[in-house]
Protein backbone atom coordinates (compact mmCIF):
# COMPACT_ATOMS: atom_id res chain seq x y z
CA UNK A 1 0.00 0.00 0.00
CA UNK A 2 2.76 2.42 0.87
CA UNK A 3 4.81 1.97 -2.17
CA UNK A 4 1.63 2.74 -4.11
CA UNK A 5 0.92 5.91 -2.16
CA UNK A 6 5.04 6.62 -2.99
CA UNK A 7 4.14 5.83 -6.97
CA UNK A 8 1.05 7.91 -6.51
CA UNK A 9 3.38 11.04 -5.44
CA UNK A 10 5.52 10.90 -8.25
CA UNK A 11 2.48 11.17 -10.38
CA UNK A 12 0.90 14.17 -7.99
CA UNK A 13 3.89 16.04 -7.83
CA UNK A 14 4.57 16.02 -11.79
CA UNK A 15 0.60 17.06 -11.89
CA UNK A 16 0.70 19.67 -9.83
CA UNK A 17 4.42 21.15 -11.90
CA UNK A 18 2.65 20.76 -15.01
CA UNK A 19 -0.62 22.80 -14.04
CA UNK A 20 2.00 25.35 -12.83
CA UNK A 21 3.47 25.79 -16.56
CA UNK A 22 2.19 28.76 -18.30
CA UNK A 23 3.63 27.01 -22.15
CA UNK A 24 1.77 23.53 -21.26
CA UNK A 25 1.54 23.05 -25.39
CA UNK A 26 5.28 23.82 -25.97
CA UNK A 27 6.36 20.93 -23.27
CA UNK A 28 8.12 17.80 -25.15
CA UNK A 29 7.22 14.84 -23.80
CA UNK A 30 9.46 12.10 -25.47
CA UNK A 31 12.64 13.98 -23.99
CA UNK A 32 10.79 14.13 -20.21
CA UNK A 33 9.66 9.86 -20.48
CA UNK A 34 13.61 9.05 -21.44
CA UNK A 35 14.78 11.13 -18.53
CA UNK A 36 12.05 9.29 -16.14
CA UNK A 37 13.57 5.84 -17.78
CA UNK A 38 16.99 7.25 -16.96
CA UNK A 39 16.25 8.17 -13.73
CA UNK A 40 14.94 4.96 -12.49
CA UNK A 41 17.67 3.28 -14.21
CA UNK A 42 20.28 5.70 -12.34
CA UNK A 43 18.47 5.26 -8.99
CA UNK A 44 18.99 1.25 -9.47
CA UNK A 45 22.96 1.33 -10.36
CA UNK A 46 23.32 3.81 -7.62
CA UNK A 47 21.66 1.53 -4.64
CA UNK A 48 21.62 -1.88 -6.37
CA UNK A 49 25.41 -2.04 -7.58
CA UNK A 50 28.78 -1.12 -5.51
CA UNK A 51 30.18 0.29 -8.71
CA UNK A 52 27.86 2.67 -9.15
CA UNK A 53 28.59 4.35 -5.46
CA UNK A 54 32.43 3.72 -6.52
CA UNK A 55 31.49 6.32 -9.80
CA UNK A 56 29.84 8.98 -8.03
CA UNK A 57 32.99 9.11 -5.42
CA UNK A 58 35.74 9.69 -7.87
CA UNK A 59 33.74 12.56 -8.97
CA UNK A 60 33.07 13.69 -5.77
CA UNK A 61 36.79 13.42 -4.95
CA UNK A 62 38.05 15.71 -7.62
CA UNK A 63 35.90 18.68 -6.75
CA UNK A 64 36.84 18.08 -2.56
CA UNK A 65 40.24 18.44 -3.85
CA UNK A 66 39.49 21.40 -5.83
CA UNK A 67 38.07 23.03 -2.38
CA UNK A 68 41.14 21.54 -0.63
CA UNK A 69 43.41 24.14 -3.09
CA UNK A 70 41.02 26.68 -2.07
CA UNK A 71 41.04 25.85 2.12
CA UNK A 72 44.56 26.35 1.44
CA UNK A 73 44.14 29.63 0.17
CA UNK A 74 41.93 30.44 2.37
CA UNK A 75 43.89 29.51 5.57
CA UNK A 76 47.30 31.85 4.58
CA UNK A 77 44.72 34.46 4.74
CA UNK A 78 43.04 33.25 7.92
CA UNK A 79 45.15 30.86 9.70
CA UNK A 80 43.42 30.85 12.71
CA UNK A 81 39.72 30.58 11.19
CA UNK A 82 40.40 27.42 9.31
CA UNK A 83 41.94 25.97 12.34
CA UNK A 84 38.64 26.25 13.98
CA UNK A 85 36.92 22.77 13.66
CA UNK A 86 33.94 24.57 13.36
CA UNK A 87 34.53 27.09 10.15
CA UNK A 88 31.54 29.67 9.35
CA UNK A 89 29.64 29.57 6.30
CA UNK A 90 31.26 32.45 4.77
CA UNK A 91 34.91 30.51 4.77
CA UNK A 92 33.65 27.04 4.53
CA UNK A 93 30.83 28.00 1.96
CA UNK A 94 31.70 31.15 0.14
CA UNK A 95 35.16 32.16 -0.06
CA UNK A 96 35.98 28.90 -2.52
CA UNK A 97 33.96 30.39 -4.73
CA UNK A 98 37.46 33.07 -5.68
CA UNK A 99 39.52 29.67 -6.40
CA UNK A 100 36.48 27.81 -8.03
CA UNK A 101 36.07 30.55 -10.51
CA UNK A 102 39.57 30.91 -10.88
CA UNK A 103 40.28 27.27 -12.06
CA UNK A 104 37.30 27.21 -14.52
CA UNK A 105 38.35 30.55 -16.14
CA UNK A 106 41.86 29.40 -16.71
CA UNK A 107 40.10 25.97 -18.42
CA UNK A 108 37.79 28.23 -20.59
CA UNK A 109 41.45 30.51 -21.38
CA UNK A 110 42.52 27.14 -22.48
CA UNK A 111 39.40 26.26 -24.59
CA UNK A 112 39.28 23.49 -22.60
CA UNK A 113 36.01 23.89 -20.16
CA UNK A 114 34.16 25.20 -24.33
CA UNK A 115 34.90 21.83 -25.51
CA UNK A 116 33.92 20.18 -22.13
CA UNK A 117 30.42 21.91 -22.41
CA UNK A 118 30.06 21.73 -26.39
CA UNK A 119 30.92 17.62 -25.81
CA UNK A 120 29.40 17.10 -22.67
CA UNK A 121 26.68 18.60 -23.23
CA UNK A 122 25.63 17.48 -26.89
CA UNK A 123 25.37 13.85 -25.10
CA UNK A 124 22.85 15.07 -22.58
CA UNK A 125 20.78 16.99 -24.51
CA UNK A 126 20.29 14.23 -26.85
CA UNK A 127 18.23 12.41 -23.94
CA UNK A 128 16.70 15.75 -22.26
CA UNK A 129 15.72 17.27 -25.48
CA UNK A 130 17.28 20.73 -23.83
CA UNK A 131 20.20 22.61 -25.41
CA UNK A 132 24.09 21.42 -24.77
CA UNK A 133 24.77 24.71 -22.52
CA UNK A 134 21.64 23.70 -20.25
CA UNK A 135 22.44 20.20 -20.40
CA UNK A 136 25.96 20.49 -19.50
CA UNK A 137 25.32 22.59 -16.39
CA UNK A 138 23.21 20.02 -15.13
CA UNK A 139 26.23 17.72 -14.87
CA UNK A 140 28.13 20.85 -13.72
CA UNK A 141 25.73 21.33 -10.74
CA UNK A 142 26.02 17.93 -9.13
CA UNK A 143 29.31 19.16 -7.13
CA UNK A 144 29.26 22.84 -7.89
CA UNK A 145 26.90 25.17 -5.91
CA UNK A 146 24.27 27.30 -7.72
CA UNK A 147 26.67 30.13 -7.65
CA UNK A 148 30.08 28.95 -8.02
CA UNK A 149 28.63 26.65 -11.47
CA UNK A 150 26.58 30.23 -12.68
CA UNK A 151 29.92 31.70 -12.53
CA UNK A 152 32.22 29.42 -14.45
CA UNK A 153 29.61 29.86 -17.18
CA UNK A 154 29.13 33.52 -17.23
CA UNK A 155 30.51 34.26 -20.81
CA UNK A 156 27.81 31.61 -22.16
CA UNK A 157 25.40 33.71 -20.04
CA UNK A 158 25.84 36.76 -21.09
CA UNK A 159 25.20 36.29 -24.57
CA UNK A 160 21.67 34.67 -23.98
CA UNK A 161 17.77 35.69 -24.06
CA UNK A 162 15.60 35.99 -20.60
CA UNK A 163 13.79 33.58 -21.20
CA UNK A 164 17.03 31.14 -21.30
CA UNK A 165 18.45 32.63 -18.35
CA UNK A 166 15.62 31.80 -16.30
CA UNK A 167 15.96 28.08 -17.19
CA UNK A 168 18.82 28.31 -15.17
CA UNK A 169 18.06 29.80 -12.73
CA UNK A 170 15.23 27.47 -12.29
CA UNK A 171 17.77 24.91 -12.13
CA UNK A 172 20.08 26.67 -9.74
CA UNK A 173 17.59 25.53 -6.78
CA UNK A 174 18.80 22.10 -6.94
CA UNK A 175 22.53 22.03 -7.05
CA UNK A 176 24.64 21.26 -4.23
CA UNK A 177 28.11 21.80 -3.34
CA UNK A 178 31.50 19.42 -3.76
CA UNK A 179 32.55 21.29 -0.52
CA UNK A 180 29.84 20.29 1.95
CA UNK A 181 29.80 16.64 0.78
CA UNK A 182 31.58 15.74 3.62
CA UNK A 183 29.26 17.60 5.99
CA UNK A 184 26.29 16.11 4.72
CA UNK A 185 28.26 12.17 5.22
CA UNK A 186 28.79 13.46 8.84
CA UNK A 187 25.30 13.67 9.63
CA UNK A 188 23.33 11.38 7.19
CA UNK A 189 24.17 7.94 5.40
CA UNK A 190 26.41 8.82 2.41
CA UNK A 191 24.66 6.38 0.06
CA UNK A 192 21.61 8.51 -0.12
CA UNK A 193 23.20 11.68 -0.59
CA UNK A 194 25.08 10.03 -4.05
CA UNK A 195 21.99 8.82 -5.19
CA UNK A 196 19.69 12.51 -4.84
CA UNK A 197 23.02 14.34 -6.37
CA UNK A 198 22.41 12.95 -10.26
CA UNK A 199 18.49 12.54 -9.29
CA UNK A 200 18.25 16.45 -8.20
CA UNK A 201 20.17 17.22 -11.80
CA UNK A 202 17.83 14.84 -14.15
CA UNK A 203 15.18 16.05 -12.04
CA UNK A 204 15.81 19.65 -12.67
CA UNK A 205 16.29 19.21 -15.82
CA UNK A 206 13.20 17.51 -16.26
CA UNK A 207 11.07 20.37 -14.45
CA UNK A 208 12.89 23.60 -16.21
CA UNK A 209 11.21 21.69 -19.68
CA UNK A 210 7.91 21.72 -17.91
CA UNK A 211 8.12 24.96 -16.20
CA UNK A 212 9.92 26.97 -18.87
CA UNK A 213 9.81 24.94 -22.15
CA UNK A 214 11.79 27.08 -24.89
CA UNK A 215 12.23 26.47 -28.54
CA UNK A 216 15.79 26.71 -29.35
CA UNK A 217 17.28 26.89 -32.69
CA UNK A 218 20.32 25.12 -34.37
CA UNK A 219 22.06 28.30 -34.46
CA UNK A 220 21.57 29.44 -31.20
CA UNK A 221 22.44 25.99 -29.32
CA UNK A 222 25.72 26.64 -29.92
CA UNK A 223 28.72 27.31 -27.15
CA UNK A 224 30.38 30.76 -27.10
CA UNK A 225 33.63 31.57 -27.35
CA UNK A 226 35.29 34.98 -26.68
CA UNK A 227 36.74 36.11 -29.91
CA UNK A 228 40.58 37.17 -29.97
CA UNK A 229 39.31 41.02 -28.93
CA UNK A 230 37.59 40.03 -26.49
CA UNK A 231 40.09 37.98 -24.59
CA UNK A 232 42.77 39.33 -22.32
CA UNK A 233 46.14 38.45 -21.70
CA UNK A 234 46.60 35.25 -19.11
CA UNK A 235 47.26 37.15 -15.84
CA UNK A 236 44.77 39.74 -16.38
CA UNK A 237 42.52 36.93 -16.98
CA UNK A 238 42.81 35.03 -13.99
CA UNK A 239 43.15 38.38 -11.66
CA UNK A 240 39.75 39.73 -13.10
CA UNK A 241 38.34 36.14 -12.36
CA UNK A 242 39.77 36.26 -8.72
CA UNK A 243 37.97 40.52 -8.23
CA UNK A 244 34.95 38.69 -10.08
CA UNK A 245 34.73 35.76 -7.40
CA UNK A 246 35.04 38.31 -4.00
CA UNK A 247 32.02 40.48 -5.72
CA UNK A 248 30.11 37.29 -6.02
CA UNK A 249 31.31 36.18 -2.04
CA UNK A 250 29.74 39.63 -0.74
CA UNK A 251 26.70 40.27 -2.54
CA UNK A 252 25.69 36.49 -1.93
CA UNK A 253 26.57 36.87 1.78
CA UNK A 254 24.35 40.33 2.07
CA UNK A 255 21.35 38.06 0.53
CA UNK A 256 21.85 35.14 2.52
CA UNK A 257 22.25 37.26 6.28
CA UNK A 258 19.55 39.52 4.51
CA UNK A 259 16.91 36.10 4.31
CA UNK A 260 17.78 34.20 7.28
CA UNK A 261 16.94 37.77 9.24
CA UNK A 262 13.73 37.85 7.56
CA UNK A 263 12.86 34.63 8.65
CA UNK A 264 13.73 35.47 12.07
CA UNK A 265 11.85 38.31 12.32
CA UNK A 266 9.01 36.68 10.62
CA UNK A 267 9.04 33.97 13.41
CA UNK A 268 8.92 36.63 16.20
CA UNK A 269 5.77 38.58 14.67
CA UNK A 270 3.83 35.18 14.30
CA UNK A 271 5.03 34.18 18.27
CA UNK A 272 3.48 37.73 19.23
CA UNK A 273 0.16 36.62 18.08
CA UNK A 274 0.47 33.12 18.27
CA UNK A 275 3.13 31.81 21.45
CA UNK A 276 5.30 28.84 19.31
CA UNK A 277 4.26 29.38 15.84
CA UNK A 278 6.75 29.97 13.24
CA UNK A 279 7.35 29.97 9.47
CA UNK A 280 8.93 26.30 10.12
CA UNK A 281 5.28 25.52 11.63
CA UNK A 282 3.46 26.55 8.99
CA UNK A 283 5.43 24.77 6.62
CA UNK A 284 5.39 21.70 8.05
CA UNK A 285 1.51 21.93 7.93
CA UNK A 286 1.70 22.55 4.47
CA UNK A 287 3.75 19.93 3.32
CA UNK A 288 2.62 17.06 5.45
CA UNK A 289 0.68 15.72 2.40
CA UNK A 290 3.44 15.25 0.72
CA UNK A 291 5.29 13.16 3.41
CA UNK A 292 2.37 10.91 3.01
CA UNK A 293 2.99 10.61 -0.70
CA UNK A 294 6.42 9.81 -0.04
CA UNK A 295 5.18 6.19 1.36
CA UNK A 296 5.16 7.43 4.95
CA UNK A 297 2.49 6.93 7.93
CA UNK A 298 1.74 8.35 11.00
CA UNK A 299 4.43 9.76 13.25
CA UNK A 300 7.46 9.21 10.12
CA UNK A 301 5.29 10.96 7.92
CA UNK A 302 4.76 14.10 10.28
CA UNK A 303 8.42 14.08 11.39
CA UNK A 304 10.18 14.00 7.82
CA UNK A 305 6.89 17.23 6.77
CA UNK A 306 8.70 19.14 10.20
CA UNK A 307 12.23 17.83 7.93
CA UNK A 308 10.78 19.60 5.24
CA UNK A 309 9.76 22.86 6.52
CA UNK A 310 13.19 23.72 8.37
CA UNK A 311 15.10 23.16 5.20
CA UNK A 312 12.72 25.46 3.27
CA UNK A 313 12.50 28.25 6.16
CA UNK A 314 16.33 27.87 6.83
CA UNK A 315 18.64 25.29 5.28
CA UNK A 316 19.22 21.78 5.15
CA UNK A 317 21.90 21.57 7.46
CA UNK A 318 19.89 22.59 10.28
CA UNK A 319 17.46 19.78 8.95
CA UNK A 320 20.14 16.98 8.52
CA UNK A 321 21.12 18.08 11.88
CA UNK A 322 17.87 17.08 13.46
CA UNK A 323 17.44 13.47 11.68
CA UNK A 324 20.71 12.81 12.45
CA UNK A 325 19.64 12.20 16.26
CA UNK A 326 16.38 9.96 14.70
CA UNK A 327 18.33 8.19 12.09
CA UNK A 328 19.12 5.12 13.84
CA UNK A 329 15.83 4.56 14.91
CA UNK A 330 14.26 5.50 12.22
CA UNK A 331 13.00 2.71 9.68
CA UNK A 332 15.20 2.58 6.17
CA UNK A 333 12.44 3.83 3.42
CA UNK A 334 11.64 7.25 6.12
CA UNK A 335 16.10 7.50 6.46
CA UNK A 336 16.45 7.43 2.46
CA UNK A 337 13.49 9.60 1.25
CA UNK A 338 14.41 12.17 3.97
CA UNK A 339 17.98 12.23 3.44
CA UNK A 340 17.31 12.65 -0.40
CA UNK A 341 14.68 15.53 0.10
CA UNK A 342 17.05 17.32 2.27
CA UNK A 343 20.33 16.56 -0.22
CA UNK A 344 19.66 20.47 -2.05
CA UNK A 345 20.02 23.87 -1.66
CA UNK A 346 16.34 24.59 -2.43
CA UNK A 347 15.19 27.20 0.23
CA UNK A 348 14.20 30.84 0.42
CA UNK A 349 17.87 32.11 0.47
CA UNK A 350 18.59 30.26 -2.37
CA UNK A 351 16.83 32.30 -4.28
CA UNK A 352 18.46 35.46 -3.04
CA UNK A 353 21.67 33.92 -3.67
CA UNK A 354 20.70 33.08 -7.56
CA UNK A 355 19.83 36.52 -7.53
CA UNK A 356 22.62 38.36 -6.31
CA UNK A 357 24.78 35.98 -7.97
CA UNK A 358 23.31 36.60 -11.70
CA UNK A 359 22.98 40.55 -10.82
CA UNK A 360 26.81 40.20 -10.11
CA UNK A 361 27.52 38.93 -13.37
CA UNK A 362 25.34 40.62 -15.63
CA UNK A 363 23.63 43.71 -13.42
CA UNK A 364 20.20 44.56 -12.33
CA UNK A 365 18.37 44.47 -15.82
CA UNK A 366 18.65 40.91 -17.18
CA UNK A 367 18.70 39.61 -13.58
CA UNK A 368 15.25 40.98 -13.13
CA UNK A 369 13.95 37.86 -14.95
CA UNK A 370 14.75 36.22 -11.65
CA UNK A 371 12.74 38.35 -9.29
CA UNK A 372 9.83 38.51 -11.57
CA UNK A 373 9.50 34.34 -11.89
CA UNK A 374 10.36 33.81 -7.97
CA UNK A 375 7.83 31.06 -7.51
CA UNK A 376 8.69 29.00 -10.96
CA UNK A 377 12.14 28.97 -8.42
CA UNK A 378 10.42 27.68 -5.59
CA UNK A 379 7.99 25.41 -6.97
CA UNK A 380 10.69 23.74 -8.72
CA UNK A 381 13.31 23.46 -6.05
CA UNK A 382 10.71 21.99 -3.61
CA UNK A 383 9.53 19.52 -6.41
CA UNK A 384 12.72 18.35 -7.46
CA UNK A 385 13.74 17.29 -3.87
CA UNK A 386 10.04 15.52 -3.49
CA UNK A 387 10.89 13.84 -7.00
CA UNK A 388 14.34 12.60 -5.99
CA UNK A 389 12.94 11.77 -2.64
CA UNK A 390 10.41 9.13 -4.57
CA UNK A 391 12.40 7.88 -6.83
CA UNK A 392 14.84 6.49 -4.43
CA UNK A 393 11.96 5.64 -2.25
CA UNK A 394 10.93 2.89 -4.67
CA UNK A 395 13.75 1.24 -3.99
CA UNK A 396 14.09 1.13 -0.36
CA UNK A 397 11.79 -0.62 2.25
Amino acid sequence: MLFLLNILGILVVFGLVFLCSPNKRQIKWRPILSLIIVELLITWFMLGTTIGTWVINKIASFFTFLISCANQGISFAFPSVMANPSVDFFFSALMPIIFIITFFDILSYFGILTWIIDKVGWVISKVSGLPKLESFFSLQMMFLGNTEALAVIRQQLSVLKENRLLTFGIMSMSSISGSIIGAYLSMVPGEYVFAAIPLNCLNALLLASVLNPIEVSNEEDIVYVPSKKERKDFFSTISNSMLVGIRMVIVILAMVVGYVALTAAANGILGFFIHGLTVQKIFSIIFSPFAYLLGLSGHDAMYVAQLMGIKLSTNEFVAMMDLKKHVHSLPPHTVAVATTFLTSFANFSTVGMIYGAISSIMGDEKSSIIGKNVWKLLVSGIAVSLLSAMFVGLFIW
